[in-house]
């Protein structure tokens, strides 16, 4: 035994094979590792642990707590398939109260004694001697592993922000993913950069308390009137006790958000309908909160509708009516010890900063560059993505990550609902590693060929879509890689997602024994439709 070995607990086979500390570790703790973790409980598996950098669980929903932070799809859609809430208060819940659905979960699943909580992984590397991942914390410990499933979700880290003179503001900075709710708002002058999703919430509350609030926007957004209404408790009891009506309305809202999000998208450049006809619902929803023409074209994209998520506000367009709202489409020049001086060289005082930015994208180099992924025979995941188009087997596996799954992948999430692809790639996972167990291996790897037919059965759909054409030019959009290729939407059903999940062949991939056991176990075949 190595000293390596014993620093780390491990124990060998016969002076051979190393044994990993867990069979999976799980590195996210939001709704992907949860789901995944009950996948793992609900099939037996109980030797693995959920890895989270955060002080508790939650993932978006427990690092996102800035004012009026809240689902913008309808909660109905927003869960699990098998853990359905029927007692939302509001089409779309608040976040206090999705978290508190994860919560639940967590405790009616026994997720609690498997988490390892303010711990953060700073590399894997592949040990190819005994068929195990070696992670890195950020105190230097080193946790091994069978297998690793990545649930790192979309977002990952915050974009620096490339401005100059940012370092040299003297007043208070709020990030809106670490908001400081002991800072007071009101009346003081506020700016926020940024026009996104985020901001859709925040900027109407913030607006409400701040003496000036000036808004920094680069692009508008489509936004469209949110159906929001509380739910009366008749109609939660009817969704708890009535058998099918809570699935059958889901099921039909996610028909609606998979029209929206992923036909419009995908198809909407052959059926140019598709995108017209909500672009003119928006502008005409715009014009009903607007009445200033310049302020309306402010707000107005110069990008299709499609191009770039959506979002959903009743008081986003009417924020900017206020008086002490401001917005400045001028740019900006340099932020200076006591404001921002925007292109045309008007400088604005502030007393508060608020950044709302946006993320680095889960699969961009950057991520990887900073918390490095060694796989097989020096394989350098941030290279990958750097140098490849991204390819990875329905989204979850790449041929030189052995025992790797990732929740998120290219060409993986199903724009229906976020739950459905957690619960489609757990589905997979624990398909591969119940196989894994009943061949006796303790590699898995997809093959290539296999990778390579899931690319060449993705990339036609994903090519001539709606993110390709000229009325996204503008859009800069984060559904685009930057290969140029429509890589953070599966260009397909969910339907087709789910039912790949239950029939792909498990002989796509590899099973292999460590060399100093067995040799590989390459020429087994799996039973049909297992």
């Amino acid at each position: 035994m190595t000293t390596l070995d014993k620093i780390n607990g491990h124990k060998t086979t016969g002076g051979e094979a190393v044994e990993p500390q867990h069979q999976v570790v799980i590195i996210g703790g939001g709704f992907g590792g949860l789901g995944v973790g009950i996948a793992l409980r609900r099939a037996g598996i109980d030797d693995f642990v959920i890895i989270e950098r955060a002080d508790d669980i939650g993932g978006t929903w427990y690092n996102n707590q800035y004012p009026d932070v809240a689902v913008d799809v309808p909660g109905i859609v927003y869960q699990f398939s098998f853990e359905q809430n029927p007692h939302w208060s509001r089409t779309f819940p608040k976040g206090a109260e999705v978290k508190a659905y994860i919560d639940h979960c967590a405790d009616k699943y026994g997720i609690r004694p498997h988490l390892r909580l303010k711990t953060e992984i700073m590399s894997r590397v592949w040990d190819e001697d005994n068929h195990l991942w070696r992670l890195t914390t950020a105190t230097g410990d080193i946790i091994t592993a069978r297998y690793v499933v990545t649930a790192l979700g979309a977002f990952v880290e915050p974009k620096k922000l490339d401005i100059a003179g940012l370092e040299s503001f003297a007043g208070k900075v709020i990030q809106t993913q670490k908001w400081d709710h002991d800072y007071d708002l009101t009346g003081k002058r506020v700016a926020v950069i940024g026009t996104g999703a985020t901001s859709v919430q925040m900027i109407p509350k913030v607006a409400e308390v701040a003496g000036h609030l000036d808004v920094y926007q680069r692009r508008p957004i489509w936004v469209y009137a949110k159906p929001d209404f509380e739910i009366p408790r008749g109609v939660q009891l009817a969704l708890k006790y009535v058998p099918g009506l809570q699935s059958g309305i889901r099921a039909m809202a996610a028909g609606v958000v998979e029209v929206g999000l992923v036909a419009v998208t995908v198809y909407g450049k052959q059926l140019a309908p598709l995108t017209k006809l909500p672009a003119w619902a928006v502008k005409k929803y715009l014009n009903s909160q607007i009445k200033d023409p310049i302020l309306r074209e402010k707000l107005t994209p110069d990008y299709g509708f499609g191009c770039k998520r959506p979002s959903v506000s009743n008081v986003y367009y009417k924020t900017f009516t206020r008086p002490n709202v401001e917005l400045i489409t001028d740019g900006i020049a340099e932020i200076t010890p006591t404001g921002i001086t925007d292109r045309d060289g008007n400088h604005r005082e502030i007393d508060t900063l608020v950044l709302a930015t946006g993320f680095e994208m889960s699969q961009s180099p950057k991520v990887f560059r900073e918390r490095p992924v060694t796989g097989r025979d020096g394989f350098d995941l941030a290279d990958f993505y750097e140098k490849e188009r991204a390819k990875a087997y329905e989204g979850i596996s790449m041929p030189e990550l052995p025992n790797t799954f990732m929740v998120f992948g290219p060409y993986a999430w199903s724009g229906s609902s976020w739950h459905v692809m957690v619960e489609n790639v757990a589905r997979h996972t624990v398909r591969v590693i119940t196989e894994a167990k009943r061949r006796g291996a303790t590699a898995v790897s997809v093959k290539p060929e296999a990778n390579e037919r899931f690319y060449n059965f993705i990339l036609p759909k994903a090519t001539d879509t709606l993110m390709h054409g000229r009325a996204c030019a503008n859009a800069n959009s984060y559904y685009i890689d930057h290969h140029g290729d429509f890589s953070f939407l599966r260009p397909t059903t969910a339907y087709q997602a789910t039912k790949a999940s239950k029939t792909f062949s498990l002989d796509d991939y590899d099973y292999e024994r460590p060399k100093s056991i067995s040799a590989p176990l390459k020429g087994l075949h799996a039973e049909a439709g297992r």
